[in-house]
């Protein structure tokens, strides 16, 4: 009786997130310089599926379905699938500590974007670059850290961790090159991470890998639970773990990647948000994969409203992120959340 009572607090609980991250959503477009009334979001809104009549301005429909749409949908893709990897790796690593940039992902995508700035490419090569160079630099990691000796997750690790570093050695020096008039300040910029300036294009580019890692995760889920238990008992359930690791890693990089690419560098997401999931909802992957998704997408659009309305300056989306996510951090050290 009490494990059912706790299954149906967790559903409580994880229907509540999911009414958090529709409320969010909404107010979203209510929000920013230019006001909208909620009632013309709403029928704005609506338009874009159901013949409307339109009584609102211009004005009204550029910023709500112009500027603010693209980057609203945008956010709610970068945070789940931000705070999805995040949950990911901690239950394939066993690492509480483990985060998106784990393996290397988010520096080496660091790394290809001030490299396309530096060579002058527009914002698709250099969402592209990113991408591709985040993939590449996890491929290097598995591919050096399957050679290791000792367990195959640790290499895998150190590997990581080694590369992430090579990476962002690269990327001082791309800043040490560039044009401290031009490219120096856009690498910088970029490097703090902003969603200003998304389009559509942007979100049809990253939505396609998005959805091919967070949909296998979703669906996986339960599996990611008997990783936590250690590869002998995984295998003893008829389990291949070294496979399904593999499907998980490659999953989570391809979302973190594509994630860095057209966010730029946003921290502590990925770090904190399932540690939250689980005073919630508890371990179990069945239930802390869903709570990280809608709790990643909730809390960085809330972050961006706040990036984007604070001051009369937008501020970079990273910097606030870390500047949340650091003391939350350190009250789940201090009071001994250590364990994933």
């Amino acid at each position: 009786m009490e494990i059912i009572a706790m299954q149906r607090k967790a559903r409580r609980r994880l229907a509540a997130l999911a009414a958090l991250l529709a409320a969010a959503f909404f107010a979203s477009f209510c929000f920013g310089r230019y006001g909208v009334p909620p009632l013309q979001v709403a029928r704005l809104l609506a338009s874009v599926i159901f013949p409307v009549e339109a009584d609102w301005t211009p004005q009204m429909r550029s910023a709500v379905l112009d500027i603010r749409l693209p980057r609203i949908l945008l956010a709610c893709l970068v945070g789940c699938s931000l705070a999805t990897a995040g949950a990911s790796y901690q239950g394939v690593f066993r690492n509480p500590m483990a985060a998106p940039d784990i393996l290397g992902a988010s520096s080496g995508a660091a790394f290809g974007a001030a490299l396309a700035i530096l060579l002058g490419f527009g914002s698709r090569g250099i969402m592209l670059l990113a991408f591709v160079s985040g993939l590449a630099t996890v491929l290097l990691a598995y591919l050096v850290g399957s050679r290791a000796p000792g367990r195959r997750a640790v290499g895998l690790i150190l590997a990581g961790i080694m590369l992430g570093s090579l990476m962002s050695a690269g990327t001082s020096f791309v800043k040490l090159v560039a044009d401290p008039s031009n490219e120096l300040p856009a690498i910088t910029y970029w490097l703090m991470g902003t969603l200003s300036g998304t389009t559509m294009r942007d979100v049809r580019f990253a939505a396609l890998p998005m959805a091919l890692g967070l949909l296998p995760l979703f669906l996986l889920r339960w599996r990611v639970n008997l990783l936590t238990l250690g590869d002998d008992e995984a295998r003893s359930l008829g389990v291949d773990a070294r496979l399904l690791r593999l499907a998980v890693v490659v999953c989570s990089t391809l979302i973190t990647a594509a994630s860095v690419a057209v966010s730029g560098m946003i921290g502590w997401v990925g770090l904190v948000i399932p540690h939250l999931c689980r005073m919630l909802v508890g371990s179990d992957y069945r239930r802390l994969m869903p709570a990280s998704m809608l709790m990643g997408a909730s809390f960085l659009l809330l972050v961006d409203d706040v990036a984007r309305n604070l001051l009369s300056t937008e501020i970079p989306i990273g910097i606030l992120t870390a500047f949340l996510g650091a003391p939350v951090f350190l009250y789940f050290i201090l009071r001994g959340e250590n364990t994933p």
